[in-house]
């Protein structure tokens, strides 16, 4: 079996600059990486200084080779499970290919999942036309006819927020009825509330057209926001009884969970969390890892005497 001082499960941003800083830090680290990444759909990624407007396949495939630079592999494959060893901290990491790897500390980075709201159209042009983040993808859309479809209550703070990069912004009362508060707030930033279901999206030639709605009529829009619901990809982390609040693993600000050895970074613990706040949150933990390390390290060598 593979040993390691600390296995990395998950290969995007959070996985691989914690790889980074600890093959840096001359610790033998491996990342496992299931190569499905959140934002494969995004053609380019933005707010990242010096990467902005990158492809994100070319941000991974850049940080894999940096990765390798200093030693450390990334292991394509999926993880099974976590089994704590004999003597703690310690773990074996056992891949569904059979392979197994001997870890002194575990890293979860493993993200999570966008549910998106069921709307016949939607899928096809996600990551595309419709969209998510405002910070991630506003500037793209500026002064176009953009929509935000309302699936519960965040819909109306996130028109209030596009109406940043557009004049033109409608709120489609999709399956949330603004409150009287909410219409206010809309009306004070000039955002129009369209009213009923929608039944689907207008698609031309594979880009967004507008939102059709359940008469038949179709409110023409260029860009669609809508909120997502988060699905944490935290069973390795529940399965180890890392302790969970509010449907997260709660770490601290370094990713330390509850269970000793066990830290987790970037989406997986921070759903609002950009490409370039999990890569720093891969960044901090790894250095608190490292120095976990040295201190384990420095208790054996006195015990040694």
């Amino acid at each position: 079996m593979d040993a390691y001082d600390v296995v990395v499960i998950g290969g995007g941003a959070a996985g691989l600059n914690a790889a980074l800083v600890l093959g840096r830090a001359r610790r033998r680290v491996a990342v496992v990486d299931a190569g499905e990444p959140r934002n494969a759909p995004a053609a380019h990624m933005q707010g990242f200084l010096s990467r902005d407007g990158m492809p994100p396949a070319e941000l991974l495939t850049a940080g894999r080779a940096e990765v390798a630079g200093y030693g450390g592999e990334v292991i394509p494959g999926r993880v099974a499970g976590i089994d704590r060893a004999h003597r703690e901290p310690g773990f074996t990491v056992r891949l569904t290919n059979g392979a197994a790897l001997s870890a002194r500390r575990v890293l979860v980075a493993t993200g999570l999942t966008d549910e998106l709201p069921e709307l016949p159209g939607l899928p096809e042009v996600w990551g595309r036309d419709v969209l998510h983040c405002p910070y991630c993808h506003g500037w793209e859309v500026r002064d176009q006819a953009i929509g935000v479809l309302a699936t519960d209550e965040r819909a109306v703070h996130q028109a209030l927020l596009v109406k940043q990069w557009s004049d033109d912004v409608v709120l489609f009362a999709h399956a949330y009825a603004p409150t009287a508060e909410d219409r206010r707030k809309l009306d004070a930033r000039k955002v129009a509330v369209v009213e009923g279901p929608a039944a689907g999206l207008a698609i031309d030639a594979g880009r967004l057209r507008g939102v059709e709605l359940r008469s038949g009529r179709i409110v023409e829009r260029s860009a669609l926001f809508v909120a997502p619901r988060f699905v944490p990809i935290d069973g390795l982390l529940r399965d180890l009884g890392c302790a969970v609040e509010n449907g997260l693993v709660q770490v601290d600000s370094f990713g330390r969970t509850s269970v000793a050895g066990v830290w987790a970074a970037g989406n997986v613990v921070l759903p609002m969390a950009s490409v370039v706040m999990a890569a720093a949150a891969g960044a901090a933990a790894a250095m608190v890892i490292n120095g976990d390390l040295v201190e384990e390290e420095v208790s054996v060598a006195l015990a040694a005497g």
